[in-house]
């Protein structure tokens, strides 16, 4: 295999989103949901010169997943990076919905009537955290694996098969329903320096598809409806952590719906500081192997990782004595 993430179906699938992004119909929804998303958040000032870059983003998002949306063409694809060159383009970063720094997220689409296997490999040093959880349209979890519980080859190498039967003795078997729409695969890097991401590639069992591909003109309109949702679920996201006062956290809570995940918890409140005030954050991690303090604005994209320490993880900090961590904005 290639690079985990910078695979030659990535660039290829990259390099055609940045044309369909100049689709009429997707310039139309472009300019449209800009204007929606920024009257229904009306945006503080800071907020509001933020908005024209991560709006960029959220939307080049939006046209790299909804164009992975065929289930008898299914592509393995990385739906939030950061800008990158590729040949002599420039790609746009596609951050959203309030994403974790460390976490590589891929999308899989697939149908429950369809038979599947995910071919992979990981590294020597296993991840300490990575899920391949199975989505109803609607972000909701009907199916999940655990990297934890995968069992391998001698080489690192695994096959997960998907489809609607029981596993009836195989191991790795993730069971689909008429439900299921696609697989949302998190591989979370806990140390930057020694981590790596899984390799993965997705094969569709069966015959040939009986049916074409989208025609530009379809997929266009699917990649609009995608803008309007990742606005309006973006903004019920920020609801959340805008709810209450400023400088306290608000919302607090563990799911397996709306795009969430069980196996994490997530605490989030917003903060207003003066020029000579700084929020502190005291963490107990409860023993758990790993957790992230990140900062992210109103529109879903985390701030510059690049050239700021805007995201820190348990690796990346120091304890105090207590064994507690904490962290000044």
């Amino acid at each position: 295999m290639s690079h985990q993430i910078a695979t030659p179906e990535q660039h290829e699938h990259e390099l055609a989103a940045l044309r369909l992004i100049e689709h009429p119909i997707v310039r139309e929804a472009y300019d449209r949901v800009f204007q929606h998303w920024l009257t229904e958040m009306d945006p503080s000032p800071a907020m509001r010169a933020c908005y024209d870059w991560a709006f960029r983003e959220v939307m080049f998002s939006a046209a790299i997943w909804s164009s992975n949306q065929d289930p008898l063409r299914p592509k393995v694809i990385a739906i939030t990076r950061l800008e990158h060159p590729v040949g002599d383009q420039t790609v746009p970063g596609s951050r959203w919905g309030i994403d974790n720094p460390d976490s590589i997220y891929r999308v899989i689409p697939i149908s429950g009537g369809e038979k599947y296997k995910i071919h992979g490999r990981v590294a020597e040093r296993r991840l300490t955290e990575n899920y391949f959880t199975l989505w109803d349209p609607n972000m909701n979890t009907v199916g999940l694996l655990s990297g934890h519980d995968l069992v391998l080859n001698e080489d690192r190498t695994f096959t997960i098969t998907v489809d609607s039967d029981p596993a009836d003795g195989r191991t790795n078997h993730i069971q689909s329903c008429p439900e299921a729409h696609e697989f949302y695969i998190r591989d979370v890097i806990l140390d930057w320096a020694l981590d790596e991401p899984n390799e993965l590639r997705i094969e569709r069992l069966g015959a040939e598809p009986a049916t074409p591909p989208m025609s530009e003109d379809e997929q266009a309109e699917l990649t609009a409806s995608f803008m309007l949702r990742y606005a309006d679920f973006t903004r019920g996201l920020s609801s959340g952590m805008l709810r209450g006062k400023p400088n306290r956290f608000a919302l607090a809570y563990s799911a397996d719906k709306g795009g969430a995940l069980r196996n994490q918890f997530y605490v989030g409140g917003h903060f207003n500081l003066a020029e000579d005030e700084v929020y502190v954050v005291r963490v107990q991690d409860g023993g758990a192997a790993y957790f992230v303090v990140p900062l992210a604005n109103v529109w879903g994209t985390t701030m510059d990782i690049v050239d700021r320490t805007s995201s820190l993880n348990k690796a990346q900090s120091v304890p105090d004595g207590d064994g507690a961590y904490t962290y000044v904005l």
